[in-house]
């Protein structure tokens, strides 16, 4: 199964692509590590995003799409402009799901990672779409543990 994971920051949409098959996992090449939107105020800028990321999907042939959950108010809210991303990634023909960060951990801490970033072929900055998109493989596999076991 192929997913791709998103940290999206202000107007950038930060990916990750983990692949899993036959018991392992592996970080798929792709030709691109971010999209950016620089006008997002224009209708235009974000049809744009929606096209370049549906030919990614269709391209890499992507099964799901996992994104970092951000904090709708207070002092690490994301942006306006964050969010109009993630409603047009949620518009796109294949399952989209959200994982918080609380999550993420939870599920690195069950299945912890053997290798450090660099080893994976990645940039420090895409770590944080790495971590969503292998915690999502991990519930995947695994499942959601239960409400009881998470304490």
């Amino acid at each position: 199964m192929r997913i791709c994971g998103v940290e999206l920051k202000g107007a950038e949409a930060i990916i990750c692509l983990l692949d899993y098959d036959n018991g392992a996992y592996s970080v798929a090449d792709c030709r691109q590590r971010s999209f950016s939107v620089s006008q997002s105020q224009t209708t235009q800028a974000i049809r744009d995003f929606q096209f370049s990321f549906a030919k990614l999907i269709e391209d890499y042939k992507i099964e799901a799409v996992v994104i970092t959950e951000r904090m709708q108010k207070g002092k690490f809210a994301g942006s306006a402009t964050s969010f109009k991303l993630e409603a047009t990634l949620q518009l796109l023909d294949l399952p989209v799901n959200m994982l918080s960060t609380t999550e993420i951990k939870e599920m690195i801490k069950r299945n912890p990672l053997d290798v450090g970033i660099n080893d994976l072929g990645l940039k420090k900055f895409q770590q944080a779409a790495f971590s969503v998109a292998y915690a999502q493989q991990n519930r995947e596999i695994y499942g959601v543990p239960a409400e009881d076991e998470r304490n």
